[in-house]
């Protein structure tokens, strides 16, 4: 899918620095070569060069690069001009080739059209982006994997045996003189059964792969002066918060970004909840209850000498779709051992977040509670659409098997198989709307 304009756009970042890149895309590649350096490079060999501008003046001393169609990044003729990464010459080499023809890239729009041109999937277009984004090194290697086609490897080999039970199904369908009870063949179960479970297992690494890039939010919640602010400094390892004995210290939300064994952590300190007839506390109040319902996980700090009773009346107050950890804290007064224990209301670590004791058991428990141990052999980075493409899948393979269970209806089952064989496409790029590249791309960086 060649296009007819011709992209260019600064590939490094903004600043000074020893070396600057201006990439050019498309089919004027050639033309401009010729009009700013006098000749076309070989293929693939840097080419030490001066750059001119349109009057023929020096612009720039530098080396040029040319990657012909079919064999570059975006599948078109591509062009390289490297030279010094000042700002000002690099806006002069790019003002030079638009002068020349080119216009400026849209954001993301190399690794676009390196998709359209099927130099790679969607999830590797995508891995690009998370790639340059990384926040911690595992989350760096991930994105590896799937710009090497790990993620989409898993996908191919899913789609594949779906498409192959719906031919299976199908064609018994078209043929119903045979009169061969295809449903009631342990073929068609035991092939379900196999799809059901591959797909448990990408889910299951999907999950850690969107954990990584995008990290686990925690907010940490509780009445004044529960101690929600030193929990917040113990697991950052730095004062970040202010703490005083004074109830209602925080009043506005705190956040911080740690890792734990490489899991990155998007902590939110909250104001206490409570009743009060301050209007700067009880807009501190309704920010701390807006950024509960968007948690991954609930930290509920609560004093060690407080009133079990009470404690009750708090939880009721909480959304019953997050998920909780409560947090015995100022367990160092009562001289309580710290501990993770299950109680009725779930999973409760008891600790001393001023006096840091029982800390490393809190930290255990919150990778502990995302099935992440430090370890993403075999894994690979995920985005939240991934997710939920496969979740849809997943739904839909439930249906299947509940309709192949229960009413041996051929025909449902085959279409609940297309809507799997769909929601998986989506994933890859195969089967995806305009609308949705175009919000995928264009939160790329410029040239890429």
């Amino acid at each position: 899918m060649a296009s007819i304009e011709t992209i260019a756009a600064i590939a490094t970042p903004p600043g000074q620095g020893g070396v600057g890149i201006v990439r050019l895309s498309g089919p004027k590649c050639q033309a401009i070569a010729e009009a700013m350096i006098g000749l076309l490079p070989q293929p693939r060999h840097a080419h030490l060069t001066h750059f001119n501008d349109t009057s023929g003046q020096l612009i720039d001393e530098g080396i040029a690069l040319f990657f012909p169609t079919p064999n570059s990044f975006t599948g078109e003729d591509v062009l390289e001009l490297q030279g010094h990464g000042g700002p000002v010459v690099m806006d002069i080499l790019l003002q030079t080739t638009l002068d020349m023809g080119a216009r400026i890239a849209r954001p993301g729009e190399f690794s676009e059209r390196a998709f359209l041109n099927g130099k790679l999937d969607l999830v590797q277009a995508e891995a690009i982006a998370d790639l340059i984004t990384s926040g911690t090194a595992s989350a760096a290697r991930l994105a590896v994997r799937s710009l090497q086609g790990k993620f989409s490897e898993r996908i191919y080999q899913l789609v594949e045996s779906v498409t192959n039970l719906r031919i299976y199904i199908e064609a018994a369908l078209d043929f119903p003189e045979e009169e061969i009870d295809f449903l009631g063949d342990a073929r068609v179960s035991t092939n379900l059964q196999y799809i059901v479970d591959e797909l448990k297992q990408v889910i299951t690494s999907a999950e850690t792969g969107r954990l990584l890039r995008d990290g686990m939010t925690l907010v940490i919640a509780g009445l004044p002066n529960a101690g929600k602010s030193s929990l917040l400094n113990a697991l950052a390892g730095r004062e970040s918060a202010i703490v005083t004995p004074i109830p209602g210290t925080t009043r506005d939300l705190l956040r911080e970004q740690i890792q734990i064994k490489g899991m990155p952590l998007h902590i939110i300190d909250t104001a206490g909840l409570c009743e009060s007839n301050d209007p700067v506390e009880q807009e501190g109040i309704r920010r701390a209850r807006e950024q509960i319902e968007q948690a991954d996980r609930l930290l509920w700090v609560f004093d060690d000498q407080s009133d079990p009773e009470n404690l009750s009346i708090e939880q009721a107050l909480l959304p019953p779709n997050i998920p909780l950890t409560l947090i015995r804290n100022k367990i160092d007064i009562g001289n309580r051992k710290p501990e993770i224990s299950q109680c009725v209301r779930g999973v409760e670590v008891a600790l001393s977040a001023k006096e840091g004791i029982g800390i490393e058991l809190l930290q255990q428990h919150l990778t502990d509670s995302v099935g992440y141990h430090g370890d993403v052999e075999g894994e690979f980075i995920a985005r939240r659409r991934h997710l939920d493409a496969l979740k849809r899948a997943a739904e839909h393979l439930a249906i299947a098997t509940t309709v192949l269970e229960n009413e041996a209806a051929g025909e449902l089952v085959a279409e609940e198989l297309r809507f799997v064989q769909n929601a998986l496409s989506e994933i890859t790029g195969e089967f995806s709307p305009d609308d949705l590249l175009g919000k995928i791309f264009s939160s790329f960086c410029i040239g890429k």
